[in-house]
C-alpha cells in the first residue's frame, strides 16, 4: 500500500513488530524523526527511547528500545535493536533497580572501559523509566 509504511522491529530474540502503519516516530541519534510512506532513504543510529507507531490518527503501539539502528527506504523502515519491549510491559520497579545497579557499577568501575559501559547502562535505564510515564 502506498499510503502505509512497512515497519519491522527486530531484536536478537525475535521479530517484535512487522506490519503496515501510517507513520513511525523513532528516537534517532540526532533527534526524533518520523517515517512516512515514500520517505527518503537514510540510515540512522537510535538512542534509548520510545518508538511511537501511529495508525488511524493515533498512537497504536509504543516500543522501548535500548538503541540500535534504523534503515529507511521509500517502501519500508527496519529497526534493529539489542533490546526492545512494549512500553506497557516495562516493570518500573525493575527498571529503577536496573538504574541503581548501573550507577553502582559506574561508581565502582576499575577502568574507563568499565565505567563507559556502566554509564551507557545508566542512560538506558533512565530512558526506560521515563518511558513508563509515556504509556498511552
Amino acid at each position: 500500500m502506498a499510503d502505509k509504511v512497512n515497519f519491522e522491529l527486530v531484536s536478537p530474540e525475535r521479530l517484535l513488530v512487522s506490519d503496515q502503519y501510517d507513520m513511525v516516530v523513532i528516537p534517532g541519534g540526532d533527534g526524533d524523526f518520523g517515517v512516512l510512506p515514500q520517505h527518503a532513504p537514510l540510515i540512522s543510529t537510535i538512542r534509548p527511547g520510545v518508538i511511537d507507531i501511529h495508525d488511524g490518527g493515533r498512537i497504536t503501539h509504543q516500543v522501548f528500545v535500548d538503541g540500535g539502528f534504523a534503515e529507511v527506504l521509500p517502501d519500508r523502515c527496519t529497526v534493529l535493536a539489542q533490546e526492545a519491549v512494549m512500553v506497557g510491559d516495562i516493570d518500573r520497579g525493575a527498571a529503577e533497580e536496573r538504574l541503581r545497579q548501573a550507577e553502582l557499577d559506574a561508581r565502582d568501575a576499575e577502568s574507563e572501559g568499565e565505567r563507559a559501559r556502566a554509564l551507557a547502562r545508566v542512560e538506558v535505564a533512565k530512558a526506560m523509566i521515563e518511558a513508563t510515564g509515556r504509556a498511552h
